[in-house]
């Protein structure tokens, strides 16, 4: 279970002002797979950081029960000077489970090849989201926060994420932040939509994507 209780997040800078969450009050219920959907730049990412604890809020708290993930996809806790292997290992020792265990999954799952015992600084933007998801599902949350990753990679790739990520669903729930109705309707259960700092929550995924399709077509 994950509860937003008065959640307010704001952004100022020169006079202008950014409202992400405006005195949000919602629970994410446990074991639940929620998409979350909105426009680019509603805060969904912002959103999903405030969950995972590596971003505070301007007021309010989230109160939470069980592991959570960081931001799936968010590789910014890896060390560029470290092979995805050692960034494994370095994982593993933090969230206390097994090293080789975890590195032999990873290595499996996220495909690099030779890159995985290489430098992070030499790999693209996606092979560093493949080792942040490959990791992230190598480990038991009760909770996955995901930021669009199974987008990356080719089709063989997002099939092995989207046959995962279902397996972890069988005991885990997720907040899932896409773009992709496809992946909502595969993947997703329930779903919020974020918009103007307010947060909807619907049991009904087509009625979440109906609504979320009605705020994209005002878009200007």
């Amino acid at each position: 279970m994950i509860r937003l209780e008065n959640l307010t997040k704001i952004f100022s800078m020169d006079g202008k002002r950014k409202v992400v969450a405006d005195n949000v009050n919602m629970v994410f219920p446990t074991g639940r797979s929620v998409a979350l959907m909105g426009r680019n730049g509603a805060g969904k990412s912002t959103l999903l950081q405030m969950i995972a604890g590596t971003q505070d809020p301007t007021s309010g708290r989230i109160v939470s029960t069980g592991s959570i993930s960081w931001p799936v996809g968010f590789a910014g806790s890896f060390h560029a000077d470290l092979s995805g292997a050692q960034n494994t290992r370095f994982i593993a020792r933090i969230y206390g489970v097994d090293c080789d265990e975890l590195v032999g999954f990873v290595e499996d799952f996220a495909g690099l090849g030779v890159h995985f015992h290489l430098p992070l600084r030499t790999y693209s933007s996606g092979m560093r989201s493949r080792l942040a998801f490959g990791v992230s599902m190598g480990i038991g949350f009760d909770t996955y926060l995901v930021d669009e990753i199974t987008a990356v990679g080719d089709a063989a790739f997002r099939a092995r994420s989207s046959e995962i990520f279902l397996d972890r669903m069988k005991r885990s729930g997720a907040v899932v932040a896409t773009h992709s109705m496809s992946q909502v309707r595969e993947l997703c259960d329930a779903a919020v939509v974020l918009e103007n700092g307010n947060l909807i929550f619907y049991n009904d995924v087509e009625e979440a994507i109906a609504h979320h399709k009605r705020n994209m077509a005002t878009d200007t």
